[in-house]
């Protein structure tokens, strides 16, 4: 009888949520675990019960293309993760998450290869915990390892059964219940713990981007049967599955005994090819979960796996994205992916992505002001909507000047230059940034850090100048820099009370420069150094000592990139050309092909092609498949704007080449750099030809936000508050949108949009 009963009740347990299960509510405190999750889904650190928060990136040298391409130039693996992991720690970062290449360290029955990636990915943990660094492993990702090259063929269950087959074929799950086995109890060499046992490893996620099929129930057991495997390894720590990738299956996953559910965010889409310009700070004004009516997904706790603003380069955007996910409730954010210091010259893993401290110094102290507004905000707190957003606690965020910014007693950061004062300058411990400020004149192109080392004694990291030579964002090669480098000296002048104007520098990392400082004017290389007041009372220091968890005379940096001028200008977006009658051109197909986002409000509900219309020239063929929405296409025209501002005042109206198979209307729309829209619509018809809009009858709109975000439930429009007047010569964006619902097939042709003095 009581082995009846231990049988009905490891069933409930694997495979019935609403029994045993899901009686239970978070996960308990344990003494060997760094968190906990409270019974109301909050995750907490288990020594004093605070609210936890970890922010942070995804880094994947020990797997794939990451491995590859460090083998490919000769370079060091280990030693290319010692200073990745120093730059990381050196940003702030507390987290670190990976989907684990199980391609690459397993076999078609499951079992773990002891290889050299998986001792790489333990070399990297063991960097990681020296500085602090706290890990979510997530071991499945059922990825090929190619991306951008072929996938190889490793024999892997992954391999053998593929993501989708892998959520349903038995023999896949039992490969999987296998491997996490074998996975949780393997030790680490160099901690000399496995992940169950090693309190850097605070949580799992069971796998990534699960694209679930067939009934909702094999959903649930699914993931049950995961989490069971995982647990007879003794882990006693939080488990997390993604819920946002299946949206379908977000009933079934918030019913399994999952402890908490994983989510992405991608505001500005994905490979577009080329760098997206413009005002971006309303596609992360906010971050919306549409589970909230599924009673089981309440009280779980919530992390972000993924995040990036794809394709932008611009440095406002990551603290305006840690605002909205602690306001959504969130307690990890990892990045995808921090670019290895390696191949950064030509942001070759990723395409779409690119953030290094060395060659893109604005976006990674941008990164390192969010990792202090994830720390700093509130859960659930809102800050308004997009404007009255950009100004939050001691934060904050600006367009128009590039900027992030953080303003606190103790802390100055900023990701470009600023006019902002330090609110308490005497109190001031730690400063870094890009460009200048009231504390720093500084002419180079890389990033700096100011920490204070005691009372009149401060050290001073500068990093390179970098520079953009194309965009990064295009198709990549290892044999094509996107960024480079140089280490000449530059100026700097340190206005900081607790060092006076006269203070000596001494190179810390090589003894190349001991010399000092007149009225604060100092000329530096970049490097590490120990600035001191005069008559400090500091006579002594171990170079060896830290700062938190950096080494005093502690540094890397790329090399100087050979054969390329420092200073080549960078060419800006192409300008639409003079068109007839003093009209000044918008949008021309042919012209801006490269550029336009052109997209699908259903995702493959619409497609689109390029034909030759009646005249010779290219149309942009928008085709509207099924759905009830259709889609449309946006062009960045500030170059055109900022080119004629001298004539503003001239042009009275648009004229728009269109036509359709079936009668329809078009909405054109002008987006301003503070994202007010205005829009007009006209009613086209078969016949291509001419179609004048005059400026007067504008009027304040939504706008659409480009390229669509993902995951596909966040917000796709945006309407700044107000009633603000409209005026041409603030405007960004073209926008031209196919309005209403349809339920059936049509397509639209588009020609030549420009702007004329005639009524």
């Amino acid at each position: 009888m009581k082995f009846k009963a231990l049988i009905v009740l490891t069933c409930l347990y694997l495979y019935c949520p609403g029994g045993i299960a899901r009686a239970q509510t978070g996960v308990p405190k344990h003494k060997a675990n760094e968190i906990y999750i409270d019974a109301k889904g909050v995750m907490r650190l288990q020594r004093d019960d605070k609210q936890a928060s970890f922010f942070g990136v995804n880094y994947t040298i020990p797997f794939a293309y990451g491995y590859r391409s460090h083998k490919k130039l000769g370079l060091d693996i280990e030693k290319a993760i010692d200073a990745d992991v120093y730059h990381l720690a050196r940003l702030g970062i507390t987290a670190f998450r990976v989907h684990v290449w199980d391609t690459e360290i397993s076999d078609s029955l499951g079992n773990l290869k002891q290889n050299e990636h998986l001792r790489l990915f333990d070399y990297l943990l063991s960097k990681l915990e020296e500085r602090g660094i706290r890990i979510i492993i997530t071991p499945i990702a059922f990825w090929g390892n190619g991306y951008p090259d072929k996938d190889e063929r490793t024999g892997s269950f992954s391999d053998v059964y593929g993501k989708d087959a892998a959520l349903i074929n038995q023999r896949a799950i039992a490969a999987q219940e296998r491997y996490l086995q074998q996975f949780f109890k393997h030790i680490n060499p160099y901690t000399k713990k496995t992940y169950v046992a090693d309190r850097f490893v605070i949580a799992t996620e069971i796998n990534n981007e699960p694209h679930h099929s067939g009934a909702k129930e094999l959903a649930t057991a699914y993931v049950n049967r995961m989490m069971a495997a995982i647990k007879s390894t003794g882990w006693t720590k939080p488990v997390f599955y993604n819920i946002s990738e299946s949206p379908y299956y977000a009933d079934a996953i918030a019913a399994s005994n999952a402890n908490g559910f994983s989510f992405q965010w991608y505001p500005t889409g994905l490979v577009s090819g080329h760098q997206q310009l413009g005002n971006m700070l309303p596609n992360v004004d906010r971050y919306m979960i549409p589970f909230d009516t599924i009673p089981a997904f309440n009280n779980k706790a919530r992390m972000i796996y993924e995040f990036d603003a794809g394709d932008v380069l611009q440095s406002y955007m990551y603290p305006a994205m840690a605002r909205s996910f602690k306001t959504a409730g969130f307690q990890w954010a990892t990045q995808f992916a921090y670019d290895p210091m390696g191949t950064a010259y030509a942001n070759t893993e990723y395409q779409t992505h690119y953030l290094n401290l060395a060659y893109t110094p604005s976006k990674a102290i941008s990164l390192l002001i969010a990792g202090k507004v994830f720390q700093q905000v509130p859960m659930y707190k809102s800050y308004g909507v997009y404007p009255a957003d950009t100004a939050f606690s001691v934060f904050r965020v600006s367009y128009k000047q590039q900027l992030s910014e953080m303003n606190a007693p103790a802390k100055f950061y900023y990701s470009n230059t600023t006019t902002s004062l330090p609110i308490q300058p005497k109190l001031l411990q730690h400063l870094a940034g890009v460009g200048s400020s009231p504390v720093v004149k500084y002419n180079g192109t890389g990033a700096y850090f100011l920490d204070k080392v005691a009372n009149g004694v401060w050290r001073l990291e500068v990093m390179p100048d970098a520079t953009k030579v194309r965009d990064p964002f295009e198709r990549t090669s290892l044999d094509r820099a996107v960024t480079v480098i140089s280490t000449q000296a530059r100026d700097m002048k340190i206005s900081l009370a607790d060092l006076g104007g006269v203070f000596s520098i001494t190179q810390m990392n090589k003894k190349d420069i001991s010399a000092q400082a007149k009225n604060g004017n100092i000329l530096i290389k970049p490097g590490v150094y120990l600035l001191k007041r005069k008559r400090a009372a500091f006579n002594s220091f171990n170079a060896e000592g830290k700062i938190g968890s950096l080494r005093i005379k502690e540094y890397y940096a790329p090399a100087p990139t050979q054969g390329y001028q420092a200073n080549k200008a960078q060419a800006l977006p192409a300008v639409a050309s003079s068109a007839p009658n003093g009209s000044i051109r918008l949008y021309e197909p042919a012209a801006n092909r490269a550029t336009a986002t052109v997209y699908s409000p259903e995702w493959k509900s619409d497609t689109y092609d390029y034909i030759t219309g009646p005249q010779g020239n290219m149309l942009l063929n928008l085709k509207h498949l099924f759905g009830a929405k259709a889609g449309g296409a946006e062009v960045f025209v500030k170059p055109v704007f900022t080119a004629n501002q001298y004539r503003m005042d001239e042009f009275r109206s648009i004229i728009i080449n269109a036509a359709a198979d079936t009668l329809t209307e078009l909405k054109v729309t002008l987006v301003d750099e503070d994202a007010n829209a205005y829009s007009a619509v006209v009613k086209i018809d078969k016949q291509f030809r001419q179609f004048r809009i005059p400026l007067s009858s504008l009027k304040k709109d939504e706008l659409v936000l480009l390229p669509r975000p993902y995951p596909g439930f966040q917000a796709f429009s945006f309407k700044t508050p107000g009633n603000t007047a409209f005026r041409l010569g603030k405007t960004e964006k073209l926008q031209i949108i196919i309005p209403g619902e349809f339920r059936h097939k049509f397509s639209v042709q588009l020609g030549e949009v420009r702007l004329e003095t005639t009524n």
